[in-house]
């Protein structure tokens, strides 16, 4: 089975290596996306409501490169740096996943970097 990488155009390039995104067949993988800009520098420090918002705007770029779209996803995987925030990213969440939600789990985990308070990576199988 061939696969294709997913790189949108814009995502950061990080220093270690890994692609934001793979397809193979109408599988779509992709990567565990942190609130990073172009340049590597953390968006909305401290506020986990904007990070999961730029988050999941990421997973949507690496599934619109690949022909699909956030509904596609069968499986997310988040973690979270601190547990008290899971209300406010499960509003955020709520407002991408309200309809036919995938299925998901949520750990507590410590982030590189330090400033990234959420980190989802997706399953996605195209239509």
């Amino acid at each position: 089975m061939p696969k294709s990488i997913i790189s949108p155009l814009g995502m950061g390039h990080s220093a270690v290596p890994y692609s934001p995104g793979t397809r193979a067949d109408n599988v779509v993988y992709v990567s565990g996306i942190l609130a990073l800009d172009g340049a590597m520098q953390t968006i909305g420090v401290g506020d986990v409501a904007v990070q999961t918002r730029y988050v999941i705007e990421g997973i949507k770029k690496v599934l619109e490169d690949a022909g699909g779209a956030l509904s596609d996803i069968a499986y997310n995987h988040i973690f979270i740096r601190r547990l008290e925030d899971y209300k406010a990213m499960n509003d955020v969440y709520r407002q991408y996943f309200n309809v036919d939600p995938p299925a998901r789990y949520c750990i507590r985990a410590d982030l590189v970097p330090p400033d990234c308070l959420i980190e989802i990576s997706s399953i996605a199988h195209l239509k």
